[in-house]
């Protein structure tokens, strides 16, 4: 079998023990990494690696590629992501530049409802083509594995529709894609003023037929004023578990409502956004296995406060990043952005930004015993990067491409 062996890379970055599965507040801010470097792949696994005054090239069915002047790190991993909907949201743009808030263009009809009613005409086909450019499109800015959700559907038939068009993704394409079912995402207009009776249909009808086909592995809701309470979040996590499916929840996006406490009750994999953080919050937080996703991206976009990394670090709480891609308030897959921005709006350190978006974002998707950090026995998920000055640069440069080339799973994309 061909082994491929990158040899005079500048700098490795990302390197850990194959036991660590999360970097912690006490580490977030430190890189393992190696200068002048080679890294060796056997099929879709790291083999070996170490300093190039070490190499031993014995076997004569070696590739050698030379990275004199560019680093590798691991591929990116983004664990909240709606990638799947049928169209952009840009009038919304528009309405959000005229002094809309995020809250005022739902009530009008715009954001979720929107997109549901789009996604109601769209077939499965086409929701796989145009998510497919967009899946494509990520993987060539670095990302190795990707979530995705549901909650465009808001009806047994859509939500359905959009979790096997997750499916076929998978099927198709070689990273790792996980599958959230997010039928709480909002209220149908048909449900208006009928909350209860469209929980129920969620609980009893959706969960139900989506465990039926094993389209979903988490199960999501969006916990939050005017959306969905602590009492109905209890209510569809509860049923959740009754199949199975594991909580990955939006919390705390405008407030505070003792979400992260419910969801953490059912141990959660994560509780992401987090743009609004209380004492309790953080006391909830302490010592649990739940990881905060935070979605700097999303912030960004729709001018609302940023998620406070640093008090969860000052607490021994780490995090993730990911880009909350989504039509209507982060339409951004790039995780080389996300990373700019914690940097720069939630002044983290790059070393920080680098951990949270690769083995913080894979244990987000209980991936990180497969990926997230250069190990041996892990995919060789990776980025290389252009002849660059530092992996501080990475971030420094918000807006440019410095990616040279991305592998997933051993093979180039």
């Amino acid at each position: 079998m061909k082994i491929t062996t990158l040899i005079n890379i500048k700098n490795l970055i990302g390197i850990q023990d194959n036991n660590i599965k999360r970097i912690n507040a006490a580490n977030m801010n430190s890189l393992n990494c190696i200068e002048n470097a080679y890294l060796s792949i056997k099929e879709d696994k790291i083999i070996n690696f170490g300093k190039m005054q070490d190499i031993n090239l014995k076997d004569d069915n070696s590739e050698i590629i030379d990275l004199s002047g560019k680093s590798v790190m691991p591929a990116w991993n983004d664990s909240h992501t709606h990638l799947i909907y049928a169209q952009n949201r840009e009038k919304e743009f528009v309405d959000k530049i005229n002094g809309l808030s995020y809250e005022e263009i739902a009530a009008k009809g715009g954001g979720i409802l929107n997109s549901a009613k789009m996604l109601g005409k769209a077939s499965e086909k086409e929701l796989f083509e145009s998510a497919s450019l967009r899946l494509e499109s990520v993987m060539k800015m670095g990302t190795g594995a990707i979530e995705i959700k549901s909650g465009y559907g808001l009806s047994v038939e859509n939500e359905i529709k959009m979790l096997r068009v997750v499916k076929m993704l998978d099927e198709k394409y070689s990273l790792n894609i996980k599958s959230t079912f997010l039928g709480a995402h909002a209220i149908p207009s048909e449900y208006k003023n009928r909350k209860q009776e469209y929980i129920k249909l969620i609980t009893n009808e959706m969960i139900p037929n989506i465990a039926k086909e094993g389209l979903a592995e988490y199960i999501d809701i969006f916990c939050e004023k005017n959306y969905f309470s602590v009492a109905d979040t209890d209510k569809i996590l509860n049923a959740g578990a009754n199949y199975d499916l594991k909580p990955k929840v939006h919390v705390n996006q405008f407030t505070s409502l003792g979400g992260i406490k419910k969801a953490i009750e059912y141990s959660a994999i994560s509780v992401d956004h987090l743009e609004v953080l209380s004492d309790d919050d953080i006391k909830s937080l302490l010592n649990t296995n739940t990881i905060p996703t935070l979605l700097p991206s999303c912030s960004f976009f729709i001018n609302i406060p940023y998620a406070n990394a640093n008090k969860l670090l000052q607490n021994n709480i780490s995090f993730a990043l990911a880009t909350d891609y989504n039509p209507g308030s982060s339409p951004n897959g790039n995780m080389n952005l996300v990373a700019s921005l914690a940097c720069i709006k939630m002044k983290i350190q790059p070393e920080a930004a680098i951990n949270a978006g690769t083995l913080n974002g894979a244990y987000a998707m209980e991936l990180s015993n497969i990926t997230g950090s250069i190990s041996k026995g892990k995919l060789a998920n990776l980025i290389v990067t252009d002849n660059i000055p530092s992996y501080t640069f990475l971030a420094y440069s918000f807006g440019e491409n410095y990616i040279y080339k991305v592998m997933n799973n051993g093979k180039w994309i």
